[in-house]
């Protein structure tokens, strides 16, 4: 019985590469779309790091979207994985608050920096659990990625919030 339960919860804690592809191609969607949809709505002071943002996230959703189609890795993508600790996490960051008409700078970096670190650890984790190849190698690279997105909104943050504002 207890070998039985074993195998059960190790089941449970498994996915497959596919459904990891899957949510990050939607999560990365979701980024996009929220950096886009804040564009038009938040300060000049940040405008600019929102807009490369939303071309950064597009590029990301390109990247998994190649990835998922590619037939030479599609044994890879069948495998199963442990799921990553910060699996709910990242799912729950495909369901966006609303920041209203006219956010306020503090409370969209404050989120974005949010959304970043979820990324940045959720593909660390799986860059060092994925099969070695091009599945890893793309998690790596998204995992750096979002580091850098994270830093690039603290130091914005620090400059903003304090400092008071001067950019």
């Amino acid at each position: 019985m207890t070998q039985e339960v074993h195998s059960i919860d190790r089941l449970r804690q498994s996915t497959s590469v596919r459904e990891i592809l899957s949510m990050a191609i939607s999560f990365e969607s979701t980024a996009r779309d929220f950096y886009t949809g804040l564009i038009p709505r938040v300060s000049k002071r940040i405008r600019y790091l929102v807009e490369e943002f939303a071309v950064e996230e597009q590029k990301h959703f390109d990247l998994l979207t190649a990835l998922n189609a590619r037939t030479d890795i599609a044994e890879q993508v069948k495998m199963q994985i442990q799921r990553p600790a910060t699996d709910s996490k990242f799912s729950d960051s495909l369901h966006l608050p609303s920041l209203g008409d006219n956010p306020d700078d503090q409370a969209v970096l404050q989120y974005a920096m949010g959304r970043e670190h979820i990324a940045m650890t959720h593909y660390t984790e799986l860059g060092t659990t994925s099969p070695q190849g091009p599945i890893r190698e793309l998690f790596q690279f998204l995992a750096s990625e979002e580091t850098t997105h994270k830093l690039e909104l603290e130091k914005l943050y620090y400059e903003i919030v304090h400092r008071g504002g001067g950019v």
